[in-house]
């Protein structure tokens, strides 16, 4: 394996939850504990580590419950939601690393950060909300919340009503400094989970944040630039990246350029919700002053980075 690397590894949903009928609490740790091996074996190795992490079911089961006690107790504003997420995801995170490095005879520190990542309050995102985010509810449920709460909602496909929060696009870390000041010490780190939570500046400079999603893998590549990773990773459910996934001629990617990256965006092979985003974040990774950027999966982690597998995206 390749000398020592700080490394980001953007993990992804399939790392928390598997499907459907496996969501508890429990099962979110189990699945956990098999990424931690995974991520474990290139700590062993000698690489700096952080890990980052979405949060969208989560955060929706906490709306759910939100939903639930209403008239009982009072709702939990969206940027506490973040905190609370990043807090538990983080704690299971922390636990299992902990775990998986003592079994190996590493005497590592894991810790969490709670991070803010700074938005721009004229971001047109926060003109149009298009991120659907809670439970679905019946029109009359829709039209009460829009006038009461002045939510933006959308009905979705005939399912019902939902809630649309702006997804802005991530312009800095705030903890970043003192993430990288971890890191060099040797401490595993886990922070912006989730994309962070979305703060916004006043005119006195002052942090306050909004109800709003960030994108968890363009805000991973944002914290990997500013802590000056030598590898941004984004963990995901395939080994590779496919051009005309699914199709009779469909083609795995071991290397591309920023030039063919932006080539295959442009003819529509990654889709929107899925491995569209991944690519344009490594892209903001390299056009960031990255060197390069890395897409695999879990399981394939340590043999992806000796150059066997996964897909990885450079300059030229």
């Amino acid at each position: 394996m390749s000398k020592m690397k700080t490394l980001v590894i953007a993990i992804g949903g399939n790392s928390l939850i598997k499907d459907a009928k496996h969501q508890k609490v429990e099962d979110q740790y189990s699945c956990v504990c098999e990424t931690s091996k995974f991520i474990a074996e290139l700590i062993e190795a000698g690489h700096r580590v952080v890990i980052t992490h979405g949060n969208g079911p989560q955060v929706g089961f906490i709306l759910l419950r939100s939903e639930y006690s209403r008239g009982i107790l009072h709702e939990v504003p969206l940027d506490s939601i973040g905190a609370d997420t990043q807090g538990a995801i983080g704690y299971q995170i922390q636990q299992a690393m902990q775990n998986e490095l003592w079994i190996r005879g590493l005497r590592k520190s894991v810790v969490t950060v709670v991070t803010q990542t700074l938005v721009e309050s004229s971001d047109p995102a926060f003109q149009k909300p298009t991120k659907p985010i809670g439970p679905f509810y019946k029109k009359e449920q829709a039209d009460e919340r829009m006038a009461h709460e002045k939510w933006s909602m959308v009905e979705d496909s005939g399912r019902g009503w939902r809630r649309v929060v702006p997804s802005p696009k991530p312009v800095r870390v705030i903890e970043s400094k003192a993430i990288q000041d971890l890191v060099e010490r040797g401490v595993v780190v886990v922070a912006a989970g989730g994309g962070g939570i979305p703060v916004v500046r006043d005119d006195q400079g002052r942090l306050k944040g909004v109800a709003a999603v960030i994108d968890k893998d363009y805000a991973s590549a944002i914290l990997a630039k500013e802590i000056g990773a030598d590898l941004f990773i984004i963990s995901t459910g395939v080994e590779q990246v496919c051009l005309n996934f699914g199709k009779p001629d469909q083609k795995t990617l071991s290397v591309m350029t920023r030039d063919e990256a932006m080539k295959y965006l442009k003819e529509g092979h990654f889709a929107a919700g899925s491995m569209k985003p991944k690519v344009e974040a490594c892209l903001q990774f390299i056009d960031g002053g990255g060197q390069e950027a890395l897409i695999t999966s879990p399981e394939a982690l340590e043999r992806a980075l000796a150059g066997k597998t996964g897909t990885r995206i450079v300059r030229s």
